[in-house]
């Protein structure tokens, strides 16, 4: 798939089998997460253009190249907060937007409830960020959430991916790129990626449940409110 770029190197390895590794305590694992997001970032934002500048050294002038615009970072909460520090670190004007999205134990659906980006994503350069790419559902439901503000080809960076969420995303978003750390082998019956490394927001966190308190399975939700019973 020539929309999906999978980094191959030692360090991007090393860090990912670390993370999946069961025994990491919460504070190893972010901080693998956040240098896995780093290495993400630097792969990704090679898109991004760039205009020349003159800089001043201690012994003279010099020609550079500087950023021409602010690209957005999109973290899909909770999980995504773990790409964002590396991200930052390689783009650290960038915008930083948030989407919350959980997704339905039943039905799997991505639920929002959440949201704070600008207004105008017009001929922004738009990265979402969140660890792991399994049915898809949320990726794509962010990214559609996105492009009703103007985003426009949006990237999704991701530690792991599943075949099923990559087919399902580009299916729905044809012009999205995907930078990956590794492509699994399938979803389980819950959804959940294999191998994988488990739910990547409670191991962040040390938390035992990602839905936000007083959902109801069969519920729905509003950004920027509670869940709501659906019609």
């Amino acid at each position: 798939m020539e929309r999906v770029h999978v980094v191959e190197h030692p360090a991007v390895a090393d860090r990912l089998t670390r993370l999946r590794d069961g025994v990491a305590p919460p504070a190893l694992f972010r901080r693998l997460l956040e240098e896995l997001g780093t290495f993400l970032a630097y792969e990704a934002t090679r898109v991004l253009a760039t205009q020349p500048v003159e800089v001043r050294t201690p012994l003279g002038p010099a020609a550079g190249r500087r950023f021409a615009g602010r690209p957005v970072a999109a973290p899909i909460l909770r999980a995504g907060l773990g790409l964002l520090p590396g991200f930052l670190t390689v783009i650290e004007e960038a915008v930083v937007a948030h989407l919350g999205f959980f997704r339905d134990p039943d039905t799997l659906a991505a639920i929002p409830y959440y949201a704070n980006l600008p207004d105008d994503l017009s001929g922004r350069d738009v990265f979402v960020l969140d660890p792991m790419l399994a049915t898809g559902h949320t990726a794509a439901a962010a990214i559609g959430f996105l492009a009703a503000r103007g985003a426009r080809d949006p990237w999704l960076l991701c530690a792991i991916a599943a075949p099923e969420g990559l087919a399902h995303l580009l299916e729905a978003h044809p012009g999205a790129q995907i930078v990956t750390a590794a492509i699994d082998h399938g979803l389980n019956e819950h959804g959940y990626i294999l191998p994988g490394l488990g739910d990547a927001g409670d191991r962040m966190f040390g938390s035992a449940s990602s839905l936000p308190a007083g959902f109801r399975p069969g519920a729905a939700a509003q950004p920027g409110g509670a869940a709501q019973r659906g019609g």
